[in-house]
């Protein structure tokens, strides 16, 4: 279980997309954020996802983050692109649109707001899978879109030889392991608490928020397992606790989290767009704090 084939390589970062003071797009930031993520561990980035704040940037700035880290990371790193929308027909568009950019699969989460049933869900992703020639992975997070791809529908989906991986943010570990134990999906922990628990059960990896600010430590994790120092990785898992709970479950969403440490660090990153709002002077100096306790080590 723990060889299943990694489509996309092992640890890839959610990668946030920087934008200037003034609000437009910062490609030359996202160079040098996506040169960083690489040179410290990430084999794979994952574009305009939820973390990339894709709800409010424009087709046309997709396109553009994507050629710009392509440019700077070379073809030696994996990128995937976020393409999800609740319309059909425009997440075929946007696939097409990212693999013309440069993009090496596409991310498509569960359409959202208008809560389609199994058979609707099963149908959005094969036609997206079916009209794209990227590979696909999808994206179950229930949470955020109010409809989850169920076990069931899952296992169908595998079928499909386009669909390789998911991204699970389900929350749901016993339906994520009848999907391992019943396919050959690549599964990518979305959530940064069970990057751990679910490589150990067979996963290919993760897709890590936190990773934009600490990637080597995600990184070292599953190396620590892989070297079969089973022990050695629930340490630095259960180090990275206290960080991650500040990160992604103090009530602000990732993005805003990550957008305030950032600069601390001196990277790129600049301001979230509305609806989102940045995160206070006290937050940020937290989790400066935590960062830095963590990273000590």
């Amino acid at each position: 279980m723990t060889n299943r084939r990694k489509p996309f390589g092992r640890t890839l970062c959610a990668m946030i997309t920087p934008f200037t003071e003034t609000g437009t797009l910062d490609l030359e930031g996202a160079r040098q954020l996506a040169g960083h993520l690489v040179a410290r561990g990430c084999d794979g980035l994952v574009l305009n996802g939820t973390t990339g704040e894709s709800p409010t940037t424009s087709d046309a700035e997709k396109a553009e983050l994507i050629a710009a880290v392509r440019e700077a990371v070379g073809e030696g790193v994996a990128l995937v692109a976020g393409v999800g929308t609740a319309d059909t027909r425009h997440t075929v568009e946007a696939a097409l649109a990212a693999e013309k950019a440069g993009a090496d699969g596409v991310l498509v989460v569960t359409p959202y707001y208008s809560r389609p049933p199994q058979e609707a869900v099963e149908a959005h992703f094969r036609q997206v899978a079916d009209a794209a020639g990227l590979p696909v992975m999808l994206y179950d997070i229930p949470g955020r879109t109010g409809t989850r791809i169920e076990p069931e529908t899952m296992i169908r989906l595998a079928e499909h030889p386009r669909i390789v991986a998911v991204k699970d943010c389900s929350y749901d570990f016993l339906g994520t392991q009848k999907v391992l134990a019943r396919t050959d999906l690549a599964y990518y922990a979305g959530c940064d608490e069970h990057i751990l628990a679910l490589y150990a059960v067979g996963a290919a990896g993760c897709v890590s928020t936190v990773a934009n600010a600490v990637p080597g430590h995600v990184a070292a994790i599953l190396d620590a397992f892989d070297a079969g120092e089973t022990a050695r990785a629930a340490e630095l898992q259960l180090r990275a606790m206290p960080f991650i709970e500040a990160m992604m479950g103090a009530g602000l969403p990732g993005t805003v989290t990550v957008k305030a440490l950032l600069p601390a660090l001196g990277l790129p990153a600049g301001p979230v767009r509305a609806p989102l709002l940045p995160a206070g002077r006290e937050t940020a100096d937290g989790l400066l704090a935590l960062h830095e306790e963590l990273t000590a080590v």
